[in-house]
């Protein structure tokens, strides 16, 4: 007899994948981003200090610009959360009796005997009354709500682990081979991270991969061709 998995375990799980799936995209853009400086760069000039530093000031803008945009975005979730939160409480504290038949009918809705649900209802509001209206009306747990510094840093150490990819696969090799390097190292890496995204999201990975290759060799092309039409013309 197999064991069945329990709903907070699948809650958890789905938490952790959507962690994973965003820093598989963070990844995704810090190579993609930075290969697009480092190539429009390296087609303008073909100075390895230029490039460096190129290279080194979009990593760094794009990794707080990540971290910024995810701190915002996430803390505007936690402030509704925790409205959500004190709303269900201010009811608790103004009509219990409503609540707990807002609870019981939840139960029932869910396929428990009108009895049954009572019961349920009646136990897990002795318990704790907010954590029960909580998970069940709102999907949240008043004690795990997310977190905008954690967000931050994983959006930030994502972007910054793929875009040190690009900036290492045109620095390091001997000048002629910059270019057909870094362009080989970065369809690699978006090859692996659309597999990774389609996995994660379920879906066919042959479309994500190609898409992604897509989008981020058109990206290095024209960036590319950008710079040297700038070195030619001089400017």
């Amino acid at each position: 007899m197999t064991e069945q998995s329990s709903p907070d375990h699948h809650e958890g799980l789905a938490a952790r994948l959507n962690w994973l799936r965003a820093a598989v995209l963070g990844a995704n853009d810090g190579v993609v981003s930075t290969a697009g400086i480092v190539l429009g760069v390296a087609g303008a000039s073909g100075s390895q200090a230029a490039i460096l530093t190129a290279g080194l000031a979009g990593l760094l803008a794009g990794a707080l610009s990540m971290a910024a945009g995810e701190y915002v975005s996430v803390s505007t979730q936690r402030d509704a959360e925790r409205a959500a939160i004190e709303r269900e409480r201010r009811e608790l504290r103004d009509d219990p009796d409503a609540e707990l038949a807002e609870l019981v009918e939840a139960y029932r809705a869910k396929g428990l005997s009108a009895g049954l649900a009572r019961q349920v209802a009646a136990e897990l509001t002795a318990h704790d009354a907010l954590a029960a209206h909580a998970e069940t009306e709102l999907r949240l747990d008043p004690d795990e709500l997310t977190d905008p510094w954690r967000a931050a840093f994983a959006s930030f150490g994502a972007f910054a682990v793929g875009a040190v990819l690009p900036l290492l696969a045109i620095l390091l090799p001997p000048h002629g081979w910059r270019v057909p390097v870094t362009v080989v190292a970065v369809l690699a890496a978006l090859t692996l991270c659309g597999w990774a995204s389609a996995r994660l999201g379920g879906s066919p990975p042959r479309v994500s991969v190609l898409r992604n290759i897509a989008g981020g060799g058109l990206a290095m092309a024209v960036t590319y061709v950008t710079g040297t039409l700038l070195h030619v013309s001089g400017v």
